[in-house]
C-alpha cells in the first residue's frame, strides 16, 4: 500500500523541523569515523556526502550476545535472565529494520534511530514520521538502553517489550491502525516462515513475541570501552589527555552534572534514570521566542525565517509540551523530563527533548548560564560561572564517553532493510 501524495503543509513543516538540524556538523563530528555519513561540515558550502545506496552499502553480521556477557567496560552487568538467544535478536533485527511494517511501507525504526548516527537521528530536531508527520520530540539514543528503567522522555513506559509497540501503532509515526494489522502482515510475508517459531520454542507472531524480539535486539546495543573507560575504570592513564581528566573533575565537582548524570566506582550509565525541570521548553511555552529561526536550504545556504511563518506550519500547539505532567497530571510535573545518558553525547546532536540544542558547545553554554528559570526548575540547576578553559575542558571529557561502536554499526549493515515489492 502505497500512500497518497503529501500534503504541502507537512512538506513545509519537515523543511522547517531541518532547524537547527544540519547545523550540527561540527558537533557530531564522530568519533568513529566509519561506515555512515554524519553531515560533518553540512553548514560549508564545500560540504560532500558520505551516503551510499542501499545497494551499495556493504555490513558484517557480528555476534552481538556474546558481547552482552561480559558486557564492554565501563557497563555495569546486565540482570540474571535478560540475555536473549541468537535467534531471537536475528529476528528484532530483521523487524527494527523492516520499513513494511509501517502502514505505507516506509518506515522502520531504524529510519529514526539510524545507526552510522549514534542509533538517533542527527539531521533533525524533533522526528518525522508517516507522511511527513511531526512527532514532536528528538529521537532518543538507544546505546545502552537494556539499563534504562523507564522510557521515552516522558517516563511513559518501563518495559521494552512494550515499548517496540507504540511507534509501529502510533498515527505519526509508523501509523498502524491497529496490533492485529502488523501480525497479518507478519504471517503473510513469506520471508517471516518459521523465524518465530525458532525463536521463542514454535509460538508464532504475536503481540508479546513481538515485543520481546525487537527488545532482544535493542538490548544488545550494548556501548562501552571509551576513552573514559579505559582511563577511569581500566586504570589506562594514556587513555585520555590531561584536559579529559580536568573536565571530569569539573563534571563531579563545581559542575555537579553527576548529581543527575551517576556513575559509579566500577561502571557508569550516566543518568539517574529521573525527571528534571531544567527549563528547556519554558521559554516557547511563555512565548519567549526568538522573531525569527534560522533555516538551512542547502550545504552554507541559510535563511532566516520569521517566527510566525514556522510556527503556521507546525503543528497546532508546537513547542507547549510540559513533559512527564502529560502521564502523571500532576502539576509538579510540568516541564520535568527524563534524564538521558551522556555516553556517546558528542554523536547523538541535537540535544534536549526538543532537539533545540545543536552541539555540545550550545549546551554547556547552557547549563553555565542556569538553564532557563521558571517557577518549578530542579534546584541543582544554577549559574556556574565557567570560564572558556573549563568549557573546553568539560567538553573534552563529554567527548572521551564515546564507546567502540563500530560493530554495532557494521552489523546493523547487514541488515535486510525490508522494501515494498519484497517477498
Amino acid at each position: 500500500m502505497i500512500a497518497g501524495p503529501v500534503p504541502l503543509r507537512s512538506c513545509l513543516t519537515t523543511v522547517l523541523r531541518l532547524l537547527p538540524l544540519f547545523g550540527i556538523a561540527a558537533a557530531v563530528h564522530a568519533a568513529v569515523d566509519g561506515p555512515g555519513d554524519f553531515r560533518g561540515g553540512y553548514e560549508s558550502p564545500d560540504y560532500e556526502t558520505r551516503s551510499i545506496a542501499l545497494a551499495a552499502r556493504s555490513g558484517q553480521p557480528a555476534d552481538l550476545v556474546g558481547r552482552m556477557a561480559p558486557p564492554p567496560l565501563g557497563l555495569p552487568p546486565l540482570e540474571a535472565g535478560v540475555l536473549p538467544t541468537s535467534a531471537q535478536v536475528a529476528l528484532g533485527r530483521k523487524l527494527f529494520y523492516d520499513r513494511r511494517l509501517s502502514l505505507n511501507g516506509t518506515q522502520s525504526c531504524g529510519m529514526c534511530h539510524i545507526p552510522e548516527q549514534g542509533f538517533t537521528n542527527n539531521e533533525l530536531a524533533t522526528a518525522v514520521g508517516f507522511e511527513g508527520r511531526d512527532v514532536g520530540r528528538n529521537t532518543p539514543t538507544l546505546y545502552n538502553v537494556a539499563y534504562r528503567r523507564v522510557l521515552f522522555h516522558d517516563a511513559r513506559e518501563n518495559s521494552l517489550e512494550h515499548q517496540a509497540w507504540q511507534p509501529v501503532i502510533n498515527p505519526v509515526e509508523m501509523a498502524n491502525p491497529s496490533i492485529g494489522r502488523v501480525l497479518h502482515l507478519l504471517r503473510s510475508l513469506p520471508d517471516y516462515d518459521g523465524l518465530f517459531g525458532a525463536a521463542f520454542d514454535g509460538r508464532g507472531a504475536d503481540m508479546e513475541t513481538f515485543g520481546k524480539a525487537i527488545a532482544s535486539y535493542q538490548r544488545t546495543l550494548l556501548s562501552g570501552n571509551s576513552p573514559f573507560d579505559r582511563w577511569y575504570f581500566g586504570g589506562d592513564e594514556k587513555a585520555v589527555d590531561a584536559s579529559v581528566k580536568r573536565g571530569f573533575a569539573l563534571f563531579t565537582g563545581k559542575g555537579a552534572c553527576a548529581s543527575c548524570h551517576l556513575l559509579g566506582e566500577s561502571h557508569a550509565v550516566f543518568t539517574d534514570d529521573d525527571f528534571h525541570n531544567t527549563g528547556v521548553g519554558y521559554g516557547r511555552a511563555m512565548r519567549r521566542e526568538s522573531p525569527t529561526q534560522r533555516v538551512i536550504l542547502a550545504p552554507g545556504v541559510f535563511v532566516d525565517v520569521p517566527t510566525e511563518v514556522v510556527a503556521s506550519v507546525s503543528r497546532p500547539g508546537d513547542g507547549n509540551d510540559i513533559g512527564r505532567y502529560e502521564v502523571t497530571g500532576d502539576p509538579d510535573d510540568r516541564w520535568r523530563f527524563l534524564t538521558p545518558t551522556l555516553r556517546n553525547v558528542a554523536i547523538t546532536a541535537p540535544y534536549m527533548h526538543d532537539g533545540s540544542l545543536r552541539t555540545l558547545e550550545a549546551v554547556v553554554d547552557f547549563y553555565d548560564a542556569g538553564g532557563e528559570a521558571n517557577p518549578g526548575q530542579d534546584p541543582r540547576i544554577r549559574v556556574l560561572g565557567l570560564n572558556a578553559s573549563e568549557k573546553a575542558d568539560l567538553l573534552a571529557f563529554l567527548r572521551s564517553l564515546t564507546g567502540e561502536n563500530e560493530t554495532l554499526v557494521l552489523d546493523a549493515f547487514a541488515a535486510p532493510v525490508g522494501d515494498v515489492g519484497d517477498p
